[in-house]
């Protein structure tokens, strides 16, 4: 490994460990020591999304156009680190939802700013990014077992004292660490010098027409509506593990993140194979089937069907989610390929995301009970509502070949 390949496998690592290391417990730190609402906590996890609403007009307006991507990169996670710092200190929501907005909306746009610096210093992203990206999803698996084993913050115990605050604190100094680690990153000039950007070219409008091609339309509705089950699982998936008394619930939801990156290797064979419609169908149906083992799991006799539901998480995503990114990289030209990937995640993380958090923290409310809540209700519903994404698709979307090339590992972004 090379000095520049060390440099930018850090700088993955770090950027998921700080992500990793304190939004997975979030729904449960906000539920057990902030006393927030089902709505409240949906409101937390929804600043994802105005996050990735904003993110392009960070990158587009600014980094793009005047200053070194990696010198953006450090400014924000300098903020960011600061950020983080006064989520740690927040002593109840009201305080603690606009540091969480703040934050979010510098961390977004360094998921852009990082995969720019790693692309500039590649000669063959194709082979050379996958190498270098799976360091982030290594991140954020140490973040998680770091919580669990090496600290235990997210025991029951050690809940009620507090202790799940120190997941802010953590990715604080991580933070700051990469913030300052950034300025020693290779220089990676703005790429839009002297150009003039739109809007429509900030937000992927240029890509619009791709609608009306009948598949993408139904693909792309069909993306935004999958999202909204999506949220279930980020929203409560910690909280619910913990409250059933799961141990060590965050280390072993990383589990999710071990079968991403085993999935991502199976992906292209299935692709090929089997078509872009068989994998995206194959991807939905394993959503409805998360949910339904998650609805009659348990933490004691029904805990393999909570691992396995946990473990899904790579079919979930790399199959609907990544193979969805090659789908729409098949259909685009050369001129819109950036903008319709912008336009796909500004539907999905933006749109069908911030309805999502919404959905779910109004339905997790609505089934609170005196000693919890009512999980079984609870997960029914992204599962029910997930098998009508799937026969939605399945009846609307017709078979078609794609191009498929080898840059799977480039389009992947771990959660």
């Amino acid at each position: 490994m090379n000095n520049v390949t060390l440099l930018l496998s850090l700088m993955m690592f770090l950027q998921f460990f700080i992500w990793g290391g304190w939004f997975v417990t979030l729904g449960t730190f906000l539920a057990n020591n902030l006393a927030a609402s089902g709505s409240q906590i949906g409101m937390a996890f929804s600043t994802q999304s105005w996050g990735a609403i904003i993110a392009p007009f960070i990158i587009g307006l600014i980094a793009d156009r005047y200053f070194n991507a990696e010198r953006i990169l450090g400014v924000l996670h300098l903020i960011g680190a600061v950020l983080m710092y006064c989520l740690y200190q927040a002593a109840d929501f009201t305080a603690f939802y606009p540091f969480v907005l703040g934050y979010m909306i510098v961390y977004m746009p360094t998921l852009a700013l990082v995969n720019s610096v790693a692309f500039s210093q590649m000669r063959d992203p194709s082979k050379q990014f996958g190498k270098i990206r799976v360091w982030g999803t290594i991140g954020w698996i140490v973040a998680g077992l770091s919580i669990s084993y090496l600290f235990a913050w997210d025991g029951k115990e050690a809940i009620e004292q507090g202790m799940l605050a120190n997941t802010f604190l953590l990715s604080a100094v991580a933070s700051l660490c990469l913030g300052l680690f950034s300025f020693m990153l290779p220089k990676t000039p703005p790429k839009s010098a002297g150009q003039q950007m739109g809007l429509h070219e900030i937000l992927g409008l240029d890509a619009l027409a791709l609608l009306k091609d009948k598949n993408f339309l139904v693909f792309f509705v069909s993306s935004i509506l999958i999202c909204i089950p999506l949220a279930f699982y980020y929203q409560n998936a910690n909280p619910f593990l913990t409250e059933t008394g799961v141990t060590n619930a965050t280390g072993k939801m990383t589990l999710g993140q071990v079968s991403e990156v085993v999935f991502m290797l199976i992906l292209p064979v299935f692709l090929n194979r089997f078509g872009i419609k068989l994998t995206l169908l194959f991807g939905m149906l394993a959503w409805v089937l998360r949910y339904v083992l998650f609805a009659y799991g348990n933490a004691d006799s029904g805990i393999v069907l909570l691992l396995v539901g946990i473990a899904l998480h790579g079919v979930c995503y790399d199959f609907f989610f990544v193979s969805g990114q090659i789908y729409t990289d098949s259909k685009a030209g050369a001129k819109v390929k950036n903008a319709a990937q912008g336009l796909i995640t500004l539907a999905t993380y933006g749109i069908g995301m911030l309805a999502g958090f919404w959905i779910a923290g109004k339905i997790t409310d609505s089934y609170a009970t005196e000693f919890g809540h009512a999980w079984f209700n609870i997960w029914l519903f992204p599962a029910i509502f997930a098998f009508a994404v799937f026969l939605l698709f399945m009846l609307a979307f017709k078979n078609e070949k794609i191009a498929i090339n080898h840059q799977v590992g480039a389009t992947n972004e771990t959660h």
